[in-house]
């Protein structure tokens, strides 16, 4: 029964001894943000105006005046982009200072991929 005890006793210094199992930080350091990566897309169609977009992304499916608003929708295959214009405070043509973006199914979709999405149709 001693035999049996010192075995069971030995055998947590006989498996330190076998481990060859270094320890290492096996994940990869996070990127580093970059803020032009995710405005570079919406720098486009932000603060422009209507004329600007439609050269953009040709005619729109919605044109929605309520002043002083407007609304300019266009939609691709992946996604709807409702654009809202504003005029300035000194008066002028209205620019764009909101967007929205979603799937046909009302499902969000990230605005800059939907942008870039409209972009290339």
């Amino acid at each position: 029964m001693n035999a049996k005890f010192l075995i069971l006793l030995s055998l947590p210094a006989l498996a330190a001894c076998a481990s060859t199992t270094t320890s290492r930080n096996t994940s990869l350091p996070a990127a580093p943000a970059s803020p032009l990566q995710s405005v570079t897309g919406l720098d486009i169609v932000m603060g422009k105006s209507s004329g600007q977009l439609i050269r953009l992304f040709g005619d729109p499916q919605l044109d929605i005046s309520e002043p002083p608003a407007r609304k300019l929708q266009f939609a691709s295959g992946a996604c709807i982009l409702d654009a809202y214009l504003y005029p300035p405070k000194d008066g002028g043509e209205g620019r764009v200072t909101h967007i929205d973006a979603r799937r046909s199914d009302g499902a969000a979709v990230d605005r800059v991929s939907c942008v870039n999405a409209l972009r290339l149709r």
